[in-house]
């Protein structure tokens, strides 16, 4: 015979019981989930290999326009500060993308509204009536780039000094910077003092400086101070730099550049120890060797002198001239005379940026103890045939005549309009600082 099971008693609960323990158990679980959603969306965002830009864009109640001379711009206090830019320079090959025309950016100021932009810079002031290669936004393929913020940028540099060192070319990106923050400081705050080799900018209210020192070879020169016309009479002292470098020391962020002097020809007279016995005891170099020694020098003293935890050292590419116009397919073109367009060719390289220099750049670096950030402007300028002083520049002191202008052999396709391409230079430099 089979017992039956004895029967076990059920407890009732009321009903008000059963719904809240419901409840509980329902949030519970959606707490749960949140956490988990949380988690699993900020991992996703760490393993991404790209950087999703934040909005910078000012809030419309919080606007507040700034007329200047008709650049048509506009600028917020506090709501456009946006300092949480997820831009990564590891990640990013900012040298790989494209430019995009797009006529609604306007230049945060023009040549007539910024006073301290050279002759040598200003195409409008000096008659240029297109205004195209204003408008073009460089754009990487993995990333989004940063547009650059002035109030950022100066608390960025709040309480310390910022200098460019090198050539001509690193004159213009410098007053590119200068003119990019230097319109949202009131006048009385503000101050320029020009000289021949170091010019300093100050911005009193940030107690901040943005400088320029001139050290076209970074290394000493018979050039460097009273300029030699004749490339073939300049020697470069390429084991020497501190003459130069002492004033160099007390800097928070460095931005060095070298190149266009070492191309004036392919034989560099290159010097060890003393300019006493004036041309005597040089040797002829190829310029991508004289260039190694040089900047093997520039690298020691960076190494043995630059305290990584005080200051920041920046090293910006070669500015690629184009002086050959076969180089991007205008056979009957001269120089960079009337081009109105980027180079459209992917990965375009013309015969103004020299690889050899550019593996010297890399090699050197690598070998370094100092961290040394390279901003890459070669690639994403060697499109830029539209955006040179071209005939709109001057010339021994002298703004080039209508007849002068006429002739294309008088273009200068090394240096750059400003507003012009120099601003992305320092729109990437903001986003790696």
């Amino acid at each position: 015979m089979m017992m039956k099971p004895p029967r076990v008693g059920i407890v009732k609960l009321p009903l008000t019981t059963i719904i809240i323990t419901l409840c509980v158990l329902v949030f519970m679980a959606l707490l749960y989930a949140e956490k988990f959603s949380s988690f699993s969306s900020i991992s996703i965002i760490k393993l991404k290999p790209f950087c999703p830009r934040k909005s910078t864009e000012p809030k419309s109640t919080d606007d507040k326009r700034v007329k200047e001379d008709e650049v048509g711009k506009e600028v917020v206090n506090a709501s456009w500060v946006d300092d949480r830019f997820e831009f990564d320079a590891e990640e990013c090959n900012v040298a790989n993308g494209k430019w995009v025309f797009n006529h609604s950016i306007k230049p945060l100021y023009s040549d007539i509204s910024c006073p301290y932009i050279e002759r040598q810079f200003s195409c409008v002031k000096n008659g240029r009536n297109d205004t195209d290669y204003m408008h073009w936004e460089w754009q990487p393929e993995d990333c989004n780039l940063p547009r650059f913020n002035p109030e950022l940028a100066l608390r960025k540099l709040q309480g310390k000094r910022l200098m460019f060192v090198g050539d001509s070319l690193q004159r213009n990106q410098w007053e590119s910077f200068v003119c990019l923050v230097e319109w949202i400081i009131p006048q009385d705050q503000k101050s320029m003092e020009r000289r021949n080799i170091h010019s300093v900018f100050k911005a009193m209210q940030y107690n901040a400086t943005i400088e320029f020192y001139w050290a076209p070879y970074i290394v000493e020169s018979n050039s460097d101070i009273d300029i030699i016309g004749d490339p073939k009479k300049r020697i470069i002292k390429v084991d020497a730099i501190m003459d130069r470098a002492k004033n160099w020391t007390a800097v928070d962020i460095l931005v060095f550049n070298t190149y266009v002097w070492w191309m004036s020809s392919a034989k560099i007279k290159s010097l060890w120890g003393s300019f006493a016995n004036g041309e005597e005891g040089y040797e002829e170099l190829d310029n991508s060797i004289a260039y190694k020694l040089a900047l093997k020098t520039w690298a020691n003293w960076v190494d043995s002198t630059i305290n990584p935890n005080k200051t920041k050292v920046f090293f910006t590419t070669m500015s690629p001239t184009h002086s050959r116009s076969e180089d991007w397919g205008n056979m009957e073109g001269v120089k960079c005379f009337n081009e109105t367009k980027p180079v459209r060719k992917k990965n375009h390289w013309g015969t103004g940026s020299n690889k050899d220099i550019m593996n010297v750049v890399s090699r050197v670096m690598k070998k370094m103890k100092v961290p040394v950030s390279v901003i890459n402007i070669t690639q994403i300028s060697e499109y830029r045939i539209d955006g040179h002083s071209s005939v709109y520049t001057e010339t021994g002191g002298k703004l080039l005549t209508e007849e002068e202008r006429a002739n294309p052999q008088n273009a200068d396709c090394i240096h750059w309009c400003l507003p012009g391409i120099p601003d992305t230079w320092n729109q990437i430099l903001l986003a790696m600082l």
